[in-house]
């Protein structure tokens, strides 16, 4: 077992590592794809009515929707996970939001800050979420003929569009806010791992290296 005096950090702090990562990574991902689609949003030559016909970005159209698509129930398989994890922070931060309101919290302007940065995340990312399994499943929802499943498809493709906007505004702004935090846990990780890199390397190299004796007939 890891002795306290060679961990780099609690397993709290590493776990919260190993998922914002990915997250970060897929989010990134879903949102350059989402501003291919938000740049390109119709597809087909239309009669002469789509003067961006035939344009290729790095990819075809339906590869970048393949890649939107995946990396959005990536991200949102790990939000899933997220929450739970966070669960008594984020119970504890909505009693407090909720007592600032009525002028009975403590919090300072800065935590509040945050937590207005986390709710709109929180909000945004679930309409947007929502609204794209609407996409993904529109060909089950949606009966032959009919023009869509409580909206139409235009108001949802609006919905989808603008929360996807907000939601990227918003986990810019958080990610700025914690940037310390993911610089700091960034840096003592590499380092660590540098530091057990160079110590095997070391081990490695001053063992003795032992020559065989021929045996003399």
């Amino acid at each position: 077992m890891e002795s306290k005096k060679t961990r780099v950090f609690s397993p709290k702090t590493r776990n919260n590592l190993l998922l914002d990562m990915p997250m970060l990574v897929s989010g990134l991902i879903a949102v350059l794809s989402g501003i291919y689609f938000l740049f390109l949003p119709i597809a087909g030559y239309q009669g002469g009515r789509n003067p961006l016909y035939g344009i290729v970005i790095f990819f075809e159209r339906h590869t970048w929707s393949d890649i939107h698509i995946w990396s959005s129930v990536i991200i949102m398989a790990l939000a899933a996970l997220h929450i739970p994890i966070h669960w008594d922070w984020i119970t504890k931060m909505t009693r407090s939001g909720v007592r600032s309101i009525f002028g009975k919290s403590k919090l300072n302007k800065f935590s509040q800050f945050n937590l207005y940065i986390n709710v709109l995340v929180g909000l945004s990312g679930l309409i947007c979420g929502v609204s794209g399994l609407y996409f993904l499943f529109e060909s089950v929802l949606v009966p032959v003929g009919s023009s869509g499943w409580l909206f139409t498809r235009f108001v949802w493709d609006m919905i989808h569009t603008w929360s996807g906007v907000v939601v990227t505004a918003a986990a810019v702004l958080h990610f700025a806010i914690h940037w310390r935090w993911v610089t700091k846990v960034i840096r003592k990780y590499w380092n660590a791992f540098l530091d057990r890199t160079l110590a095997g390397r070391r081990e490695r190299y001053s063992q003795p290296v032992s020559i065989p004796v021929e045996k003399i007939s």
